[in-house]
């Protein structure tokens, strides 16, 4: 691109150099129609540069050529025909008007200055800090400065994508808007906006300024409160959990979350997955009443929050207790249960005389009581809904041994080397120990497990159970009895001679049938002879 300087220089040049042939002329083109020209025409600059501007007539006595501008200008020569003028800091758009006489005759040319300027200041109007996913956002650039105007316009750009593109209005600063539906995909996008002087046809060129990119950030927060979930009632200082669920975050990671327990903020896990996020922390009311617990979630300058009340409340008990938990057989126990304030206890079925007021009964211990298990229930209303509480205890009764002798029969009849079980139990608390003893021999059998009885367990036993509660005794008859030797003989005897007669009878029976179904052959003869047996060498004869 050759600046419009060195441009107008060059014209002036050529127009030196024609000055002599134009003066060779014939004077029969003095009467043709002659023109004033204006150079350049209609020329493009940059505000703030200067401009040689050249006046020229065809005309041999043409004299007083000058140019009138409200631009600053001199004198840059001039010759029969011709002069020129340079323009200084051509800022604004102005006409050029060259006069001269020709022959007494005035002539003018016009040419018209267009002055380009690139723009002061292109800038992006601030994004709001979040746009909610779905709603419409007005994109604004704003322009001030910049001529031509006509040749000026704004592209709106997201990255390097191109959404919009309008001309520069009028007006200082200028504002071209842009309406784009946020979405999901929009979130963190560089939005920005530039604008292009189109000069091409004058052969400058096309100008970009662009202004700086901003970022969008876009969120979804659904309309539907937090999901709270919090027991309906708990106990003062016992902690009980605490649970908040969002679905539908967008994006998950930027939501904030808070629970509170009244005044107190709880510590909170938070776990996001997807679009939903889940917060747990652990609650406890350290007074008696209604507490307020509150669920609050906060993206994109947006609250959702759930509120729900929990009663606490305090239920002291139920204590259960015995005067005697290992209490001597015959003894006095007092069984006891008492609970706090507006507690109603019940014990083995005996209600107390009011809510806060202990239930008791007495017993003289005996046997049958060791182990017994008595139980007390305390109910608390809260609310006009029934708290329980059960407690459980057990009583031991400290009694001698005793030999059940249901399950220890004392006349044992057992047969040798056949494995029996002695099955004697005693009772007892502490548990007694049980041994039974052969009277002659001190010889121990087991008891309650398999053993081989043999004839040297005959006898007669003294069984004992012991304890530091004192002991029980009883005798116990084995009576175990031999194999007979004789008995066993003849029993063998009989069954070999029943099976050596077995034998023979199938013997006799085989061998008769066998003999019954062979084969005769008689020959032909005078019915006198007697019948003989066929021999080998002899033809058959058939019977007629």
């Amino acid at each position: 691109m050759i600046p419009w300087g060195l441009l107008s220089k060059a014209c002036w040049i050529s127009f030196i150099s024609l000055l002599p042939v134009c003066s060779l002329l014939s004077p029969g083109t003095q009467g043709q129609e002659l023109q004033l020209r204006v150079e350049p025409q209609n020329p493009v600059v940059r505000a703030g540069e200067s401009l040689l501007v050249n006046c020229s007539i065809d005309c041999p006595s043409a004299e007083l050529i000058f140019l009138e501008t409200p631009l600053l200008k001199q004198s840059a020569g001039s010759g029969p025909g011709w002069a020129a003028f340079r323009l200084s800091n051509v800022t604004n758009d102005t006409e050029l008007l060259c006069s001269g006489f020709c022959n007494g005759s005035q002539m003018t040319g016009v040419s018209n200055i267009t002055v380009y300027r690139f723009p002061e200041r292109v800038e992006l109007a601030p994004l709001p800090p979040w746009q909610p996913v779905g709603r419409n956002l007005n994109l604004r650039c704003q322009v001030a400065g910049g001529a031509p105007r006509d040749r000026l316009t704004v592209v709106l750009l997201r990255g390097e994508e191109k959404l919009d593109q309008q001309p520069v209005g009028k007006g200082e600063p200028a504002e071209v808007t842009v309406t784009v539906l946020a979405s999901r995909d929009n979130h963190g996008a560089n939005f920005s906006c530039r604008t292009e002087l189109d000069l091409r046809s004058q052969g400058l060129g096309l100008f970009h300024n662009s202004s700086a990119p901003r970022k969008l950030r876009t969120f979804a927060l659904p309309m539907t409160p937090p999901r709270l979930v919090v027991p309906r009632f708990s106990e003062v200082e016992t902690p009980w959990p605490v649970h908040c669920t969002v679905d539908g975050l967008f994006p998950a990671s930027e939501a904030q979350v808070q629970l509170a327990l009244g005044d107190q903020i709880l510590n909170a896990t938070v776990v996001r997955h997807g679009d939903t996020l889940t917060a747990t922390a652990t609650a406890k009311a350290e007074q008696e009443g209604a507490q307020e617990i509150v669920c609050n979630v906060t993206l994109g300058g947006e609250t959702r929050e759930t509120r729900e009340n929990v009663t606490a409340y305090s239920f002291q008990g139920p204590n259960l207790t015995l005067s005697e938990p290992n209490a001597t057989e015959g003894i006095t126990v007092t069984v006891a249960c008492a609970a706090g304030p507006r507690v109603q206890v019940t014990l083995d079925g005996v209600p107390a005389v009011g809510p806060g007021q202990p239930a008791q009964l007495q017993l003289n211990a005996t046997e049958k009581d060791d182990w017994r298990t008595f139980f007390c229930n305390a109910t608390l209303e809260v609310q006009g809904v029934i708290l329980h509480r059960n407690e459980s205890v057990q009583l031991r009764v400290l009694y001698g041994p005793k030999i059940d002798r249901a399950k220890c029969p004392q006349h044992l009849t057992w047969k040798e080397k056949v494995k029996h079980i002695l099955q004697c139990q005693a009772r007892g608390n502490p548990d007694p120990k049980l041994r039974c003893l052969h009277q002659g021999s001190n010889m121990s059998v087991p008891i309650g497990i398999p053993f081989l009885v043999r004839l040297n367990h005959s006898g007669t036993y003294d069984c004992q159970a012991a304890s530091s509660r004192g002991t029980d005794s009883l005798t116990v008859l084995m009576d175990v009895q031999g194999r007979n030797p004789t008995a066993i003989t003849i029993v063998l005897g009989v069954l070999t001679m029943l099976g050596l007669v077995i034998l023979a009878a199938a013997s006799v029976f085989v061998f008769g049938v066998k003999k019954r179904r062979d084969t005769y052959h008689v020959r032909k003869s005078s019915s006198w002879l007697p019948l003989k047996g066929k021999n080998q060498d002899e033809p058959a004869a058939e019977l007629s």
